[in-house]
């Protein structure tokens, strides 16, 4: 019963305050304060609940508002401390006590409707067909915001694969806000990619956000009422629910103790990443598409689903393609959801060396596959602001260009 009372704070026990998370943290790389590193974050978590520290202190909010959620530090962590729970509770609790901030509450709420987001991302879809986010796209903070839409834009056109049996069940694809609004050629990348592997896919209707972006900010709430509507639209419709997004998909998977009941966790067990799909069916083999490929981790994918190898299956099942890891692939490039929109200083720091390890590659990759919405667009801008001329794509964009020169679809 004391461990339900405290929530999050109780995956933070193991934490004997070793160090070794340090140097996987990219807020303490940047700024060198140990109130930026999960241990020193920790500590003041553990103030928090003792109630040492008072949940509207400015300095706590700062530190705990500036840690990008990324869950690097969990891997590297022997006594096995589940670091994004506790801060998760954290911000619950400051949530609860003092309120979202303006920016942080707009951004929410817009997120909690389908509609404003519809209208927002058909906006920016016309803005990038129109060409404008191309001729805007630089360095610049206007530009960058301009980068990120021109990052959205699709690698290649669509097609209808021929007819495969289906084999391996049925998978319904969620699809999400971001991916919806911006991404949808990933969404047709997804069936067509596991249709031809022997899967049948159907999109049930009434799906919302995930929530993953309310979860992460503190607004608890917020996320369980997303979470409750998905529940509905998806529970018993499919085998699995695919998910394309690894923001997305590590909230599913979470949705049995945000929610607390059976059926939500029945339906976090039943969630996959597309990847996770694509290696269970083999995946079948593609052919060449002529581009040098480096693979990025999402923080979300790689750390808090520990999903990794199965990424790199797929992109190994184009022909000639071996993907490269270059340093630091496994940690965050600054995107963390809305975290651009809040830190943008801190956001574009943290990009910066994701995006120095890209330039000094040999040779400069043509691609950066990487499964994540906030990711392609983050990535995506600061490539184009340092003047690079590699693009970015999700790994089952590239599948799906594989199996369209292999000639699966008509």
């Amino acid at each position: 019963m004391a461990d339900l009372a405290r929530g999050g704070f109780a995956a933070l026990d193991p934490c004997v305050h070793c160090g070794f998370c340090l140097p996987a943290c990219p807020t303490y790389l940047a700024t060198g304060d140990e109130s930026d590193s999960p241990r020193g974050r920790i500590l003041l978590m553990r103030a928090l609940e003792r109630g040492d520290l008072a949940p509207d202190d400015p300095a706590l909010a700062h530190h705990l508002d500036v840690c990008l959620g990324c869950r690097g530090c969990e891997p590297v962590c022997p006594s096995g401390v589940g670091y994004g729970h506790g801060l998760e509770e954290a911000r619950d609790r400051l949530v609860r006590r003092n309120g979202l901030p303006f920016r942080t509450r707009a951004v929410l709420r817009l997120f909690r409707h389908r509609w404003a987001w519809r209208t927002a991302f058909g906006i920016g879809r016309w803005i990038r067909g129109a060409g404008v986010a191309r001729a805007v796209a630089g360095p610049g903070r206007i530009g960058f915001l301009a980068g990120m839409l021109e990052a959205t834009r699709p690698s290649s056109d669509g097609h209808q694969p021929a007819s495969a049996a289906v084999t391996r069940g049925t998978v319904a694809l969620f699809r999400g806000c971001v991916m919806e609004g911006l991404f949808d050629h990933v969404h047709g990348a997804t069936r067509r990619t596991l249709e031809t592997n022997g899967y049948r896919v159907i999109e049930p209707e009434s799906q919302v956000c995930c929530g993953a972006l309310h979860a992460h900010a503190g607004d608890r709430e917020g996320a369980r009422a997303l979470g409750r509507v998905n529940l509905v639209a998806l529970i018993g419709r499919a085998d699995y629910i695919v998910v394309n997004s690894a923001g997305c998909g590590a909230l599913l998977k979470e949705l049995g103790p945000l929610l607390g009941t059976e059926e939500a966790a029945r339906l976090a067990a039943s969630t996959r990443d597309v990847t996770e799909l694509l290696a269970a069916a083999g995946p079948r083999p593609g052919a060449a598409i002529g581009k040098d490929v480096c693979y990025d981790a999402p923080c979300h994918l790689q750390h808090a689903q520990g999903v990794h190898r199965e990424a790199l299956q797929v992109l190994r099942a184009i022909e000639g393609l071996s993907p490269r890891l270059l340093p630091g692939f496994d940690r965050c490039c600054g995107a963390a959801g809305i975290y651009g929109v809040l830190q943008p200083e801190m956001s574009r720091a943290v990009l910066e060396a994701k995006i120095l390890a890209i330039a000094s590659a040999d040779p400069v990759p043509d691609l950066v596959a990487t499964g994540n919405p906030g990711c392609l667009m983050q990535i995506g801008a600061g490539l184009i602001a340092a003047g690079l001329p590699t693009t970015v794509a999700h790994p089952v964009e590239l599948l799906d260009w594989s199996y369209r020169n292999a000639g699966f679809y008509r």
